[in-house]
């Protein structure tokens, strides 16, 4: 399976990437092949792997924004209480908006998770995804200038702005992130920005979009995890316990880069890193 010194360098390369717009499934299939690590992607045990580290991601994430989950999850109840959305209930327009935009890739994710599980074993295909997320960013960081939106006041009220049919769009783009390759904060980011929002609120909306969808990723998968053997159990732990470390420190510092920043680096990182990566895989 793994050792320890993979599992730690593996575990605080999913935190980073999970949530940094560089896709950290597609680096999970890329370093191992480029370092030469004996590791078969598509067996089961890395698959936990990839899960428990994940999970951790996730649990950070529930944890960062736990005081914005209460709020959501009261304003979800109120307008379940109430049976309709008050005009100035942010929190629980916010809420349903997110329920609806995980709605895309927890369907896809569902029907076609054997076929993604092909796509792990092929590091070369996963590099190619990582150029065209480049693209991607690169994409969405244009059109988003040709119609820019300067919007002051509360990120999550700017984010309530959203129709159904616009968070529908950016969980559609959310889905992306099941192909190796592709970012799942990078899509999600893009989708937010084409819909209208500011980088800020995109980056809020993508970080509380994942929230479910990985968590429930991950409890789906809880059976296989529990099955483990007990001679890989330390070194998934210790990549968990690295992932959500690395998660915290990202999550910390990419809240406040996007109040000012862009996706511009990020898209040279990816496509300058997917290039690299295939040329040493061809060579």
């Amino acid at each position: 399976m793994i050792n320890y010194f993979q599992a730690i360098l593996l575990g605080l390369l999913q935190g980073v990437t999970e949530l940094f717009p560089i896709s950290s499934l597609g680096h999970s299939v890329i370093l191992p092949t480029i370092l030469g690590w004996n590791i078969d992607q598509s067996n089961n045990m890395f698959v936990v792997f990839l899960i428990a580290t994940h999970l951790a991601t996730a649990i950070v994430l529930l944890v960062f924004f736990f005081k914005d989950w209460v709020l959501i999850v009261k304003g979800i109840w109120r307008s379940i209480k109430s049976h309709s959305i008050a005009a100035t209930d942010t929190y629980a327009k916010l809420g349903w908006l997110i329920i609806i935009g995980s709605i895309p890739a927890g369907i896809l994710g569902f029907l076609f998770e054997k076929k993604i599980k092909v796509l792990l074993a092929s590091a070369l295909l996963t590099a190619v995804f990582l150029v065209i997320n480049g693209i991607m960013l690169f994409g969405a960081e244009y059109l988003r200038k040709r119609s820019a939106v300067y919007r002051l006041g509360p990120v999550d009220a700017g984010i309530s702005t959203l129709s159904w049919s616009q968070a529908v769009k950016v969980g559609f783009a959310q889905c992306l992130s099941l192909i190796p390759g592709f970012s799942r904060t990078g899509a999600t980011l893009g989708g937010g920005l084409l819909v209208g929002l500011t980088h800020e609120e995109a980056a809020r909306f993508s970080f509380l979009l994942a929230t479910p969808i990985i968590f429930a990723a991950s409890i789906l998968k809880l059976p296989t995890l529990i099955h483990t053997p007990s001679a890989v159990i330390g070194p998934i732990f210790i990549g968990a316990l690295a992932s959500a470390i690395a998660a915290f420190v990202s999550v910390r510092f990419l809240t406040k880069y996007f109040k000012k920043h862009t996706l511009t680096p990020f898209a040279i990182y990816c496509i300058i890193a997917g290039l690299l990566a295939i040329g040493i895989i061809v060579m």
